[in-house]
């Protein structure tokens, strides 16, 4: 029998890659030639295939070219498919290429887990169909296709775009003999946003031409600006003006200016004025000018520092829950710790007045975790429908002691405003964080009065999507806040308070906590006219009320025998403190420190554990991948989530009949948690039968 000839395998060396028609590639690794001249075949209409017989051949073809997919065999000699996947996603121009895994063995979700993680994107299992193969790669291949063509694309219309800046240069140019004439003041001029004008090219830079668009910019007619040739350098703000005149004075050198100040307008406020010119050559026998237009872009800086403080506040807030989270784990561990000392040996008085006041301390830490998880919108919120005008009398007996007698409080919310969805604690501690932010900010008295309005937006408005919101507003008569700190009022830590009177986590926890309800916080202050602070709810259409909703949670109780827990947690000390606390009030524990020692846990003995209680969060696998495993194996196993920090979007697809506890969590909890999830367990056995 002859063997296969290896010249039907299309397989090139990496210095030939270049030489291939402008096809899309398709790299397949795999040390069986035989799998390869079969791939070749299936694919030959598809794209050109590329033949690699081991992880670091395919290593050398990715150094030189790239690929719309690669075919990774699993099991071969060398560095393996695993390992060689790692290293392709290692490289910044192989990192996004698709890899679709061949096997013909490994089958089990282990493997495939294994595969995902390191940046497969589908498993094809051999013997495999041709007609399968073939649709899976011509989907990546058609995308590989699509992408370059719009790069493509992308490149030609830069290419055009900066030939119609050239042709728009030209054509000002052009048309400078014809800006003499009274024609250049049409209407289309007129109603565009954007001014134009011609200057004098020496100082004063007198205005000799301005369209009438100027005085819808400006509130000044352009007869006012020609008219008196200082006027225009008059306006501008005094720490603009000698920029702008030097970016004047530069356009006769280059030919060109372009410059950005603030200019007073006739209604007494600044607006900021982007304006950008270039020099005439004054060819015509006409003394040289400056031919320009004034764009008003206040709005668009404004947007766009708003846009700046948001991404430094997202920053920001991402390193604050991350700490809060490491913080929520030494806190649990603490009162764990603490609890355990508590029922240890006997204590004397003082002992025990020692310990309680260790566990004040890490309960007070605890609370500051909490408003740093309110600003970083971590925090589990519980939002419900609220009425409004029933906040009165509450806030009254908050407020009133801590007010005294020289500061009125005035509360003028009545039924007529809508009912809102938030979380109604949260509510009540952000409404008394301004109350007393406003009581700061007048320290000789004055009035605070809270209201709200019923407000309906038809069209996004800065950071607030379309739809009906109340407005609730705390106004104070105080000093005002100066523009400076009012930029600054909501970053986390910021404080103008002496030192030990203040975090500077008040108003941005009430920031956060607004942004997570699907609102907004906005401030209007000025020196010398006090404080408003809106806080924008969105509006709730859900006509039930509850008033008390903690209340809503049943007590459990469990009769039968003390159930058996796998912990997981990658928290060596939490850990091993809450097995302690849990042995000692009767339960076997056996402990796991991650999510693949305790996948091999359940797999290995299925029946040795009653109930999981899993850390959610954790590297590589979560506790959401450890339950939904153990419910492939038995689809009413008990489980508990616990977490030292509620990302919505990540515990969102946790199962409801999970309970989820947060870091610090009282062992008092965690085994009424324990029972919970067994008994909804039973609970859905029951209603299956």
């Amino acid at each position: 029998m002859q063997k296969p000839q290896r010249n039907k395998v299309r397989k090139l060396e990496a210095t030939q890659l270049a030489e291939r028609p402008a096809r899309a590639r398709i790299l397949a690794v795999d040390d069986d030639e035989r799998n390869l001249l079969a791939i070749s075949e299936v694919l030959a209409s598809t794209g050109d295939v590329i033949c690699a017989q081991s992880g670091e051949e395919a290593l050398r073809f990715l150094l030189k070219e790239d690929f719309a997919i690669i075919l990774l065999d699993v099991l071969m000699p060398g560095i393996d498919g695993y390992e060689t996947a790692a290293l392709i996603r290692q490289r910044e121009q192989s990192k996004r290429t698709p890899i679709i895994f061949l096997t013909a063995i490994n089958k089990e979700q282990a493997h495939m887990l294994r595969g995902y993680d390191v940046g497969a994107v589908d498993y094809v299992f051999k013997p495999f169909d041709p007609i399968m193969l073939r649709s899976k790669v011509a989907v990546f291949v058609d995308l590989h296709e699509k992408t370059a063509e719009i790069k493509r694309k992308a490149v030609t219309e830069k290419r055009l775009l900066a030939q119609a800046l050239q042709a728009q240069k030209e054509k000002l140019e052009a048309e400078q003999t014809l800006r003499n004439v009274e024609e250049r003041q049409d209407a289309i001029l007129s109603s565009l946003p954007v001014c134009f004008h011609a200057r004098a090219a020496e100082p004063p830079f007198a205005a000799r031409f301005v369209t009438d668009g100027v005085e819808r910019l400006t509130g000044f007619s352009a007869k006012t600006l020609t008219s008196d040739p200082p006027f225009g350098l008059s306006r501008v703000h005094p720490d603009d003006l000698a920029r702008l005149e030097q970016a004047l004075l530069a356009a006769k050198t280059t030919g060109s200016y372009t410059c950005e100040f603030r200019w007073l307008c006739a209604n007494g406020e600044y607006r900021i004025f982007l304006d950008q010119g270039v020099m005439s050559s004054g060819s015509d026998g006409r003394e040289p000018e400056i031919l320009g237009t004034l764009l008003d872009v206040t709005e668009r800086r404004a947007l766009e520092d708003q846009l700046l403080q948001s991404q430094r506040l997202d920053a920001i807030g991402k390193l604050t829950g991350g700490l809060a989270h490491d913080f929520n784990n030494l806190l649990a561990a603490i009162l764990s710790g603490l609890g355990l000392l508590e029922r240890g040996a006997s204590l004397d008085d003082q002992s025990r007045q020692v310990l309680e006041l260790m566990r004040r301390s890490a309960k007070q830490g605890a609370d500051l975790v909490t408003r740093m998880l309110a600003f970083s919108r971590r925090q589990t919120l519980k939002p419900q429908a609220v009425r409004l005008a029933g906040f009165g009398d509450t806030m009254n007996g908050l407020v009133a002691p801590v007010l005294g007698g020289l500061i009125r409080f005035d509360w003028q919310i009545d039924d007529t405003v809508w009912p809102v969805h938030v979380d109604a604690g949260q509510l009540e501690l952000a409404l008394m964080n301004l109350v007393f932010n406003a009581r700061d900010a007048m320290p000789s008295g004055g009035t605070i009065v809270v209201h709200a309005k019923n407000r309906s937006l038809n069209a996004t408005s800065q950071d607030l999507a379309a739809g009906e919101y109340v407005v609730v507003t705390v106004k104070d008569t105080g000093s005002g806040i100066p523009p400076d700190i009012l930029e600054k009022v909501i970053e986390p830590f910021f404080t103008t308070k002496p030192v030990g009177k203040g975090t500077g986590l008040g108003l941005s926890t009430v920031y956060g906590f607004m942004k997570q309800s699907g609102g907004s916080l906005r401030i209007d202050s000025a020196p010398g006219r006090g404080t408003a602070m809106e806080l924008w709810l969105p509006r709730s259409f859900d006509n039930s009320f509850n008033d008390n909703a903690a209340s809503n949670e049943e007590t459990v109780t469990y009769s039968g025998k003390t159930p058996s827990v796998l912990l997981i947690d990658d928290s060596s000390v939490l850990r091993q403190l809450t097995a302690e606390s849990l042995r000692q009030r009767g339960f076997p524990v056996t402990c796991a420190s991650g999510g693949a020692e305790a996948l091999a846990a359940i797999e290995r003995a299925p029946h040795d554990f009653d109930v999981i209680v899993t850390d959610f969060a954790m590297p590589l696998i979560t506790g959401i991948d450890v339950i939904r495993f153990a419910r492939n194996l038995r689809g009413d196993w008990p489980a508990v989530i616990v977490t030292g920090y509620a990302e919505a979007d990540t515990i969102s697809d946790r199962p409801s009949d999970v309970p989820l506890l947060s870091k610090p969590f009282r062992e008092k909890d965690l085994i009424e948690g324990i029972f919970r999830a067994i008994a909804q367990a039973a609970s859905k056995i029951t209603k299956a039968g």
